[in-house]
C-alpha cells in the first residue's frame, strides 16, 4: 500500500473479535433497529404526505426491503466479515466503490443518532423537563461505553430493550383493537398515488436496519446459519408488528389525528390506556430509542473498523482492546463523530432523508455485490447455505438496486435540501480519498479484490 500500517502492541495484536452473538441476537439486532423510533416519528409526516394511504405505502416500502434482506442473507451466509456494508463493495465493487459508501454512511449514522436522541428527549419531556442538549449527549455517551466494553452487554442490552418495546406496541394493539372504526382510516387509496409514492421514502425507515447483524459477522456464532436465518425472521417481525400498529393506530384516530401531533403513537394510546397512556409510551418510546441507538453504534463502530483494517483509515482504528474484544478505538471515534450531529437541524423530514439516501446507495452496492460475487467468484457462491442460483441471486441484486434507486429519486419530492448535505458531504469525501492515497504513496486496492 506504499506505507508500513502502524504497528499495535503484542497484547492488542493477539486480540481478536470475540463471537458473543448467537440467533436471538441477530433477530433483536436487526428487528430491534427497524421496529424502534421510527414507529414513534414517521406516523406524522407519513399521515401528513399521504393520509390513510400510508397503510399503501408501508407494504410498497416492504417489497424492497425483502430485497435487500435476501440480498444480505445471501452474502452474510457466504462472507460473513464485521462492517460487511464497506467490506463488500470494496471486495466485489472496488476500493472507491467501498470507500464511498463508508463515507456517506458516516453521515446516515450521525444523523441517525441525532434522530433517535432527539425523539428521546421529546418523549422523556413529556414526563419530566429535561434539558435538550445535555441529555441527548448523555445517552449518546451511555450507549457508547456499553459498546465499548463488549458486544455481549450491547447484545443483552439490546434483547431486554426489544422485549419490553413488543408488550408495551402487543398491548396497544390489542386493547386498541375493540376501539378501531374503520370509518376513521376510510379508503388508503383516496389520497393518490402520487401521494402514496411519496411517502414511501419515508415509510421505508419502518424497515431500515433489518440486516444490522451482518455488520458483526465475525462476532456471530455460526455465521453462515444464523445470518441468513436471523434476518428472515427479523423482517418477518417487523412486518407483522409495524402492520398491526398502524392500522390500530389510525382505526383509533384517524390520519388528520396523527398528522397533526409530535407524537403520533401517544396520540392514539390515549384511547386503550387513558391516563397512563404517557407513562408506558414514554417508558416503551425510551427503550426503544435506547436499542436503535445502541444498533446504530455497532454498526457504525464496526464500519470504521473495517475502514482502518484496509488502511483506508488509520491502522489504529482497527485496534482491538485486549480486554474487552472490542474495537475500542472505533468505538471511540463513532462516538466523536455522532456528538457532532448535535449541530445538525432539527427537522425530523430532513434527518431522516439525510440518513435514507447514503442508506439506499449502502444496499444499491451491497445488492450489486451480491451478484458480482455470484458471477464472478464462485468460491465464494459455494459457502452460502442460502440455497440460491446464481441466476436468482442476479434477479434479486438487480431488483433491489433498482429499488433503491427508485426510493432515492421518490424522495426528492419530501425535501430536496438532505441531497444537496449528502453531495456536499461525498465531495469532502472524495478529497480525502485524494489525498489520503498520495498519503499512501499509491493506490488503497490491498485486498480489495474478489475475496
Amino acid at each position: 500500500m506504499g506505507s508500513q500500517p502502524m504497528e499495535q502492541d503484542p497484547a492488542t495484536a493477539r486480540a481478536t473479535l470475540r463471537r458473543g452473538v448467537g440467533l436471538s441476537g441477530v433477530v433483536v439486532f436487526g428487528a430491534g433497529t427497524a421496529i424502534g423510533v421510527s414507529i414513534f416519528t414517521v406516523l406524522q409526516p407519513a399521515a401528513q404526505i399521504a393520509g390513510s394511504g400510508m397503510l399503501v405505502a408501508i407494504g410498497i416500502a416492504a417489497v424492497p426491503m425483502v430485497l435487500f434482506a435476501a440480498t444480505y442473507a445471501y452474502l452474510g451466509s457466504a462472507l460473513p466479515v464485521s462492517g460487511a456494508s464497506y467490506e463488500w463493495p470494496r471486495r466485489f465493487l472496488g476500493p472507491l466503490a467501498g470507500f464511498v459508501i463508508a463515507w456517506l454512511r458516516i453521515l446516515s449514522n450521525v444523523g441517525a443518532t441525532t434522530v433517535l436522541a432527539l425523539v428521546l428527549v421529546k418523549y422523556l419531556g413529556m414526563a419530566v423537563p429535561v434539558p435538550l442538549k445535555p441529555t441527548m449527549a448523555a445517552a449518546i455517551t451511555l450507549i457508547y461505553g456499553l459498546n465499548y466494553i463488549g458486544i455481549t452487554v450491547a447484545a443483552r442490552l439490546q434483547l431486554a430493550l426489544m422485549a419490553l418495546l413488543l408488550a408495551v406496541l402487543a398491548a396497544l394493539v390489542m386493547l386498541g383493537a375493540p376501539y378501531v372504526e374503520l370509518s376513521r382510516i376510510g379508503s388508503p387509496l383516496a389520497p393518490g398515488w402520487a401521494a402514496i409514492g411519496a411517502g414511501v421514502p419515508l415509510l421505508i425507515t419502518l424497515f431500515l436496519g433489518i440486516e444490522s447483524a451482518v455488520e458483526i459477522g465475525e462476532e456471530v456464532r455460526q455465521p453462515q446459519r444464523n445470518l441468513p436465518l436471523g434476518i428472515a425472521l427479523a423482517i418477518l417481525l417487523t412486518a407483522l408488528v409495524y402492520g398491526a400498529v398502524a392500522f390500530v393506530s389510525l382505526g383509533l384516530v384517524g390520519a388528520g389525528r396523527l398528522a397533526a401531533t409530535e407524537a403520533p403513537l401517544l396520540e392514539a394510546a390515549r384511547i386503550p390506556f387513558g391516563r397512563w397512556a404517557v407513562p408506558v409510551i414514554v417508558i416503551a418510546a425510551t427503550a426503544s430509542i435506547l436499542k436503535s441507538l445502541n444498533a446504530v453504534a455497532v454498526s457504525f463502530s464496526r464500519s470504521l473498523f473495517a475502514m482502518g483494517r484496509s488502511g483506508v483509515l488509520p491502522a489504529r482504528v482497527a485496534f482491538i482492546h485486549p480486554r474487552f474484544h472490542t474495537p475500542h478505538i472505533a468505538v471511540l471515534l463513532a462516538y466523536a463523530l455522532v456528538i457532532t450531529g448535535l449541530l445538525l437541524p432539527s427537522s425530523v423530514v430532513f434527518l431522516l432523508l439525510a440518513v435514507n439516501v447514503p442508506t439506499m446507495l449502502k444496499y444499491v452496492a451491497c445488492s450489486l455485490s451480491a451478484v458480482r460475487a455470484a458471477t464472478s467468484c464462485p468460491d465464494v457462491h459455494a459457502r452460502s447455505r442460502v440455497g440460491f442460483e446464481v441466476a436468482t441471486v442476479r434477479r434479486l441484486g438487480y431488483a433491489a438496486a433498482g429499488c433503491g434507486v427508485l426510493i432515492i429519486l421518490l424522495g426528492m419530492q419530501a425535501d430536496w435540501r438532505p441531497y444537496l448535505l449528502v453531495t456536499a458531504w461525498l465531495a469532502v469525501g472524495l478529497t480525502y480519498w485524494t489525498l489520503r492515497r498520495r498519503h499512501l504513496g499509491g493506490d488503497l486496492s490491498s485486498t480489495e479484490s474478489g475475496t
